[in-house]
């Protein structure tokens, strides 16, 4: 029993073969996908995939990268589209300072009206971070004071101090392909002692393939390697953390049903 977090099954790449990509995640033992929108033109695509496969969710949210090109999405508009039976979360949203593809303001503005439409509906935000851990924490823990929501820091790759200030807020976090690769020894650290009861694992395909596919196009089915890579690492049964793995998933999801 493995769930995928966080994946773009609609993205090029996997959107040509969608049924084929899903057959295969469900070979390897795949039993749930988050598939993630990043800006509004998805939203229509992703909603459709999670309605024809019942092992499919949706989420609703704009990317940092994107904040420039919909200023016009506000809470209300989230609340709205959050409303679908098939979405369970908000996002991803959050902050990029690495690429700064959108102006930093407007990127801030963007994450609080996310966080404030997770708040309305109780769905958790799937947050992304680069290079802007000060700010991402700042907007967390003051949005937090004002009222409580879930999430997930998705894709991780921060501090070990960002870690704990993130688990502290009562967040989880989800590892992706990038554990298995070589030059990923600070992220392997943090990965062995994070809690079992608030770790994800996430593809975040097409993107990251893990190790033994590096170079190729990611998809939900390698899900499984990174995985073995984990539990190797961490010294955790695979089986058993597959099945912890899943369970946060659905404890932090919980729209979603198995």
């Amino acid at each position: 029993m493995l769930v995928d977090s966080h994946c773009h099954l609609n993205y090029k790449g996997l959107a040509e073969q969608q049924d084929a990509v899903l057959a295969r995640a469900r070979a390897r033992g795949v039993t749930a996908m988050l598939n993630i929108a990043t800006r509004e033109s998805e939203w229509d695509d992703v909603l459709a995939a999670a309605e024809a496969n019942p092992d499919v969710w949706a989420s609703v949210g704009i990317h940092p990268h994107d904040a420039d090109q919909h200023s016009d999405i506000d809470t209300a508009k989230l609340v709205e589209r959050a409303a679908h039976p098939r979405v369970i979360g908000i996002g991803e949203t959050g902050l990029d300072y690495y690429y700064d593809k959108s102006d930093r303001v407007r990127q801030q503005d963007s994450f609080r009206r996310h966080l404030h439409a997770s708040q309305a509906t109780g769905l958790p935000v799937i947050v992304h971070t680069r290079d802007a851990e000060a700010d991402t924490l700042a907007l967390l823990g003051e949005e937090m004071g004002r009222a409580t929501f879930s999430g997930v820091i998705h894709c991780f790759t921060a501090s070990d101090d960002f870690a704990k200030a993130a688990l502290d807020l009562g967040l989880f976090i989800s590892i992706s392909g990038i554990v298995t690769f070589k030059n990923a020894a600070e992220l392997q650290a943090t990965a062995k002692w994070l809690p079992q009861d608030r770790l994800l694992i996430e593809t975040d395909s097409p993107f990251l393939a893990p190790v033994p596919h590096r170079g190729k196009t990611g998809e939900p089915a390698f899900v499984a390697d990174t995985l073995a890579f984990l539990a190797d690492l961490r010294g955790d049964d695979p089986e058993a953390l597959a099945a912890a793995t899943s369970a946060n998933f659905y404890a932090l999801f919980n729209k979603a049903t198995p």
